[in-house]
This record gives structure tokens, sequence and C-alpha cells, in this order.
């Protein structure tokens, strides 16, 4: 009977995880649209992915959203500190909860 208990208690928390962390991508996806999309999304007149499709030459997808090597602590820090052409973000303009949120969603 404990363990039967025990199991439904781990399964009801992944659940609860499970639906935390897909508010936090959908979240992350809004704050994206609305914070990195003007410079990120696709298109010739988008700056950031203009900047990026130069600095790879190719090795690596400009579009932020097609990369696979952006780990959550790499984004927070290019969102807080800048990086070339692109501003520093404070928490009063991105909260630290939506930049996790964004980490989550450009994750690979």
């Amino acid at each position: 009977m404990v363990h039967r208990i025990a199991g439904i208690l781990v399964s009801l928390s992944l659940f609860v995880m499970g639906q935390a962390l897909a508010q936090d991508v959908e979240r992350g996806r809004e704050v994206f649209q609305y914070w990195c999309a003007p410079c990120h999304d696709d298109g010739a007149a988008r700056p950031g992915t203009v900047a990026l499709q130069i600095l790879y030459n190719g090795e690596k997808p400009a579009l932020l959203e097609e990369r696979t090597d952006l780990l959550p602590e790499y984004t927070k820090t290019i969102v807080r500190t800048g990086i070339s052409i692109m501003p520093f973000y404070r928490k009063t303009e991105i909260s630290d909860a939506d930049l996790d949120a964004l980490a989550a969603y450009l994750a690979p």
C-alpha cells in the first residue's frame, strides 16, 4: 500500500513538473516573440540574424530557434550583458522569470 501511494505521488509530481515546463516553454516563446524576434526572426531586415549569418558563415544556424547549442546559462548571460550590436536587457525589462522561460524555450 505504501509503495502504491509513493508511486502515485511520484507520478503526480512528474505530471505537475511537466505541466510547469510546458508553461515555461510557452512563456519563453512569447518572450522571444516580443523581445527577440524583431532582431532575430527570419528575414533580411533582421539585424541579429544577419549578424549571426556573417559570424557563423553557415557553420551554425543564424536563427536562434534553430540552434541546438544554446544552453540556458549562455542565453541568460548574453541577454543580461549584451554582445556586439545586441544591447543588454535589465531585470526591469526582462524579468528573471521571463529570462528563465526564454532560456528554456531556446535550450536544446
